[in-house]
């Protein structure tokens, strides 16, 4: 089954969670693609700033704010991913509530401990 994974604030920073994030997926050979606020690459992935309507995604994974994160309602809902993982930090109720309703799973977790327990 594929997990291919949508980092949401992506960072070029390499201290940042979502930046160290994109490489351990990358490790565990996970297809990924990333949007965040500057253009680059973080591995071999390109981090985009537009909203692409990406095919195919089974995680969203969550590195803004709940107040950041409002923008990307309709998006990420129009992506009908499987599930989306709340790093911490990123906990937002009214988002969990919008995507039960639409038949998409919450998750608060964090995607880097669960891919170092194997539980991704």
């Amino acid at each position: 089954m594929s997990k291919k994974t949508l980092v949401l604030g992506a960072s070029l920073k390499e201290q940042r969670y979502s930046n160290i994030a994109i490489y351990r997926l990358r490790k565990f050979n996970i297809e990924t693609v990333a949007i965040g606020l500057r253009e680059g690459m973080v591995d071999d992935v390109k981090i985009h700033k537009e909203l692409i309507p990406f095919q195919g995604i089974n995680t969203v994974t969550l590195y803004l704010n709940p107040t950041r994160q409002e923008q990307y309602y309709d998006y990420i809902i129009s992506l009908q991913p499987e599930r989306v993982i709340f790093n911490p930090g990123t906990e937002n109720p009214e988002l969990y509530q919008l995507l039960s309703e639409n038949n998409i799973e919450s998750e608060v977790a964090c995607t880097l401990v669960m891919l170092g327990t194997n539980q991704y």
